[in-house]
């Protein structure tokens, strides 16, 4: 490629300083009391539950473990990396893509002031100033994360997804006709399973009106309310552009749970080590699926990536219902890419290791600034 491109490694560090929250004790699948390590100590301070800041600062700790492996991989290929942490800070963050002047971006900012909607604003402010950036623009980053709207794009163009609704502070929480129980609760504006626990399926209207209104109270945003289906969990990444690779899918094994709890990705599933949820789900690469079934998920998969605007890489999660019919879950733009999440998974089974993941991602993206 000539010269090695200089490339800017920009994420957000977690805001409240709770990068060390590690280790979490769970008793038949809740959890009960956390052993949170504060920076600077030794001895564990034990909490009965996060709050929400918290556990949306907890998913953040994965940047950091992101950004390290990226820049290292960066390194490794040849090219000249340097870090930044946001840190809330868009003057600083101004005034720092002017004097470095990269010629690539690696983006991972997620959010900004604690508010994920402005991880499109800052996607914004690299189109304003003409600096090249890996994945998706800021429309696709907005839109996927207002997941009612990804499900009305998606249904409207055949994409199957489960029926859903969505409840706002001071409605009436009252199912729709033909809404059925189970159902899952989620925050409708957040990602990375925030705001997810086994509470989060319901069987009762009851449950159903308790659950939306912990999301009211504790995340101050609707609630979004899907039909739970119960079946297999899957992941497709994909990587490139015009015509990206369709990578080997994934799949949750959820077989290390308790008989009780609910074969869901939980916030715990996801980030908190230690706990039955967190040990107990385990992906798996490729997922063993008939040759229609993996072909169809495949073609829903790629028409998720363009209908949302997806760039570079993502990644589509799936349902995979008992009777063997394919639900999209979520459209993910900009997904984890570290190096045990599941999408390196995917590419170790496609054949690409690490580095050279990393090093797809950066040519794919320079290839489309050749290329505008």
């Amino acid at each position: 490629m000539g010269k090695k491109l200089k490339i800017s490694v920009l994420y957000n560090q977690p805001v409240s300083g709770e990068a060390e929250q590690r280790k979490y004790i769970s008793e038949n699948g809740q959890l009960k009391e956390g052993s949170v390590v504060p920076k600077g100590t030794e001895e564990p301070v034990l909490k009965k539950h996060l709050t929400p800041q918290e556990m949306i600062d907890l998913s953040e700790v994965g940047v950091l473990e992101e950004m390290e492996d990226i820049k290292a991989a960066l390194s490794s290929l040849g090219y000249r990396p340097s870090t930044f942490n946001v840190d809330s800070d868009i003057d600083r963050l101004y005034r720092h893509l002017l004097s470095e002047k990269p010629d690539l971006v690696f983006n991972l900012v997620e959010s900004l002031e604690n508010e994920a909607i402005q991880e499109m604003h800052v996607a914004g402010l690299y189109e304003l100033l003409k600096i090249p950036y890996t994945g998706a623009g800021p429309l696709a980053l907005g839109t996927a994360l207002n997941k009612p709207r990804v499900k009305e794009i998606l249904a409207s163009h055949g994409i199957k997804t489960p029926k859903f609704q969505v409840f706002h502070p001071l409605e009436k929480i009252v199912p729709e006709e033909g809404m059925q129980f189970p159902m899952i609760v989620k925050p409708a504006r957040e990602d990375a399973s925030v705001g997810i626990s086994d509470r989060s399926v319901v069987n009762t209207a009851g449950e159903l009106r308790k659950q939306v209104r912990f999301i009211f109270e504790e995340f101050e945003q609707p609630a979004l309310v899907e039909e739970y289906i119960d079946g297999r969990e899957l992941n497709v990444a994909l990587l490139g552009n015009k015509e990206p690779e369709i990578l080997p899918i994934s799949e949750i094994d959820f077989s290390g749970l308790t008989e009780s709890m609910h074969r869901i990705v939980s916030y715990e599933a996801k980030w908190m080590q230690g706990t039955i949820a967190y040990e107990g789900t385990k992906g798996m690469c490729p997922a063993v699926l008939t040759a229609g079934q993996e072909s169809r998920i495949r073609a829903m998969a790629l028409k998720c990536f363009t209908l949302i605007g997806c760039r570079d890489y993502a990644r589509v999660d799936f349902r995979l219902s008992r009777e063997g019919v394919p639900y999209v879950l979520e459209v993910n733009p900009n997904p984890d890419i570290s190096d045990d999440a599941g999408f390196a998974r995917s590419a170790r089974a496609f054949g690409l290791g690490f580095p050279e993941t990393i090093g797809r991602i950066v040519e794919v993206a320079m290839e489309r600034y050749r290329k505008a």
